[in-house]
């Protein structure tokens, strides 16, 4: 199948896109992704990783509801749970975005949390290749701020991918970050992080700096791994232990250019790093995408965004890590 294949054709029912998602984790891992083709009545073409999406219906009856913040039309109920329901073009402020609330709903499944995005029409699902995809500022100027990545069709229309970690944050607000255990010895302990949401990489850093740790990182897969090898380089050329720089490698799974699953077993194949533990941290935090995780050789898995866990799971690592 060529990177940007349709699996489904143009007139596909919305429902039908999502059908056997699960039989499709494979591709985790493969440094491929799914992207689910979307429109908010603009010119534009915006993309969401299809593992983010839990179904595609009708916009249904939504109940309007007091203190909603700007952007959120409202709440509904889906089969028991009550969800609210975020227009995308109100909250990306697209101008050009029809006022109506759009034909579709996206029921979105992230960090634990189950959100409605309205949008004008949903289109296709297209399988990428990572490496076809690049962060904003490597293919146009001026992206916008809720774009975390671009890629291209085979017709040459670009495709948006957004930020659904910028969303979240603009629209409920960042999650708070409490108080966390100072760890005694922090100060001789390095974490290097890798993830292309800049929401992301400010909360690992609010979380690396309360446990009391230096950190360094990367805002993609390639990225990271470029600069992991020439850490790694430098300390084999200088006889050093690579952990005098490095004690725990902290991936995200979905990014540009390179996937965090790739980006592990890059790193796990390579003797360079034994000792070094990986830890994912991903909104992707179904059994399938950590049983992936497992499967490429991470250390642990912790779902985004859990200061608490996240802190938690870090801790004993850094502390084998630091003994060893």
């Amino acid at each position: 199948m060529n990177a940007t294949q349709s699996l489904f054709s143009k007139g596909a029912a919305p429902a039908s896109l999502l059908e056997n998602v699960d039989a499709r984790t494979k591709l985790a891992g493969s440094n491929r992704m799914e992207i689910l083709l979307f429109s908010l009545g603009t010119h534009e073409t915006f993309g969401i990783n299809v593992f983010k999406v839990r179904e595609v219906s009708k916009t249904p009856s939504i109940t309007k509801a007091p203190h909603m913040p700007d952007g959120v039309e409202g709440l509904i109920s889906l089969r028991g749970n009550v969800i609210p329901c975020v227009s995308l073009s109100k909250v990306m402020g697209l101008a050009d975005a029809p006022s109506e609330r759009g034909g579709s709903m996206m029921v979105t499944e992230y960090s634990k949390r189950t959100l409605g995005f309205l949008v004008h029409g949903v289109d296709r699902i297209i399988r990428v290749e990572w490496d076809k995809v690049r962060a904003p500022e490597s293919v146009t100027s001026g992206s916008h701020a809720y774009i975390t990545a671009i890629t291209e069709l085979p017709d040459g229309k670009l495709v948006s991918i957004v930020d659904v970690e910028q969303i979240m944050a603009n629209t409920f607000g960042e999650a708070i970050i409490g108080q966390i255990e100072r760890m005694a010895s922090g100060d001789d302990l390095n974490v290097f992080f890798v993830d292309d949401s800049a929401v992301a990489r400010k909360k690992i850093v609010e979380v690396l700096e309360k446990l009391g740790v230096k950190h360094k990182h990367a805002q993609n897969g390639l990225e990271a791994w470029t600069r992991l090898s020439g850490m790694a380089a430098h300390a084999q050329q200088s006889g050093r232990d690579l952990r005098e720089e490095v004690n725990l490698i902290l991936v995200d799974a979905e990014m540009p250019e390179m996937d965090g699953y790739v980006l592990t077993k890059n790193i796990k194949s390579d003797s360079r790093f034994e000792g070094i533990p990986v830890v994912m941290h991903s909104s992707l935090s179904s059994e399938a995408n950590r049983s992936m995780g497992k499967s490429v050789g991470v250390d642990s898995y912790v779902a985004k965004f859990d200061a608490d866990a996240l802190a938690e799971t870090l801790r004993p690592l850094l502390m084998k890590s630091q003994r060893d």
